[in-house]
């Protein structure tokens, strides 16, 4: 089956061209470069980690410049980046700057809860289309833990509601050029891909953006999931972890056998968007500024997996 692949040549340089006459501030492509096959990007999450409330916006210049200095193709944002007013300016003009541009977003919200979803309906309303401005075509979404290990297993109402508001934000980022994916953590795929599996059930044709780290913990093997729903991933997230399942402080400083990731990939013929989110443990002292784990971790993917 031909993979499928939202970041096409052509769709990836026609929407960039609207995105750039219409805002100016989209930037796919470094200047003179041919797109590659992957897009090897990377996610804040690890200075997000650090910060009050999980808020990058202050940080975004050091991290747009930190990703830029280790060579990534560009960067998925956090989607609360994209709620003050000014946001799609200033990261407009962070992108330019270091000619890194904007490829997606991360978002979540507890979806399963029909209470809640007004909440998250309103505020996928107003970031997804700065998204779309900014150039994003992604949208990796968690649908919310009853509990993150999946000891408590959602109910059928509760995976119906799930599935009632993931169908109204596929549609919203449909109209904004925009492909959602499902993002994983554990709690969807614990108990036999329990969560993920209830999702796949009521929307057959949704796309995934696994986290290969969050599969290992979920119990799952990141190679066989390629294999087994090779047609349906466009995304996905890239760390590593020791043998004792710390995570490592940089890609190729763990024990994730990526030789094994990296020939499922090559026999689907991925051609999605790779994204390396550094995470470290809650009492981890980093050994060296981020900006060099994220170097480290680049030419790791180069080197490994040949993205």
């Amino acid at each position: 089956m031909k993979p499928t692949h939202p970041v096409s040549r052509r769709c990836f340089l026609k929407a960039a061209a609207a995105g750039t006459a219409s805002v100016g501030l989209a930037r796919p492509l470094r200047a003179g470069l041919q797109k590659p096959a992957v897009v090897v990007g990377a996610h804040p999450w690890v200075y997000a980690a650090r910060l009050p409330r999980n808020d990058i916006t202050p940080a975004l210049p050091q991290i747009f410049a930190d990703m830029s200095y280790a060579g990534m193709g560009g960067i998925e944002l956090m989607h609360t980046a994209l709620r003050p007013d000014d946001a799609v300016a200033r990261i407009g003009a962070l992108s330019r700057k270091h000619d890194l541009p904007v490829l997606g977003m991360s978002f979540g919200g507890e979806m399963w809860d029909r209470a809640k979803h007004r909440e998250v309906l309103a505020d996928a309303k107003l970031v997804i289309p700065r998204l779309a401005q900014l150039g994003g075509r992604t949208m990796g979404t968690s649908v919310g833990a009853v509990s993150w290990g999946g000891k408590i297993r959602k109910t059928p109402a509760q995976l119906d509601a799930q599935a009632d508001l993931l169908r109204k934000l596929i549609a919203l980022c449909q109209q904004h050029g925009i492909v959602l994916n499902l993002h994983n953590h554990t709690y969807e795929v614990a108990n036999d891909l329990y969560d993920l599996k209830g999702t796949l059930a009521r929307i057959p044709d949704v796309k995934l953006g696994p986290d290969l780290n969050w599969l290992i913990r979920g119990g799952v093997d990141p190679a066989a999931f390629i294999r087994r729903f090779r047609d349906r991933i466009v995304f996905m997230h890239l760390r590593d972890q020791k043998k004792d399942g710390r995570w490592s402080e940089a890609m190729g400083e763990g024990d994730t056998d990526f030789v094994a990731i990296a020939a499922a990939l090559k026999e689907i013929h991925f051609r999605g968007l790779a994204v390396i989110e550094l995470a470290w443990e809650a009492n981890f002292k980093p050994t060296r500024p981020v900006r060099e784990s994220l170097k480290m971790s680049r030419e790791f993917v180069r080197r490994t997996m040949g993205y």
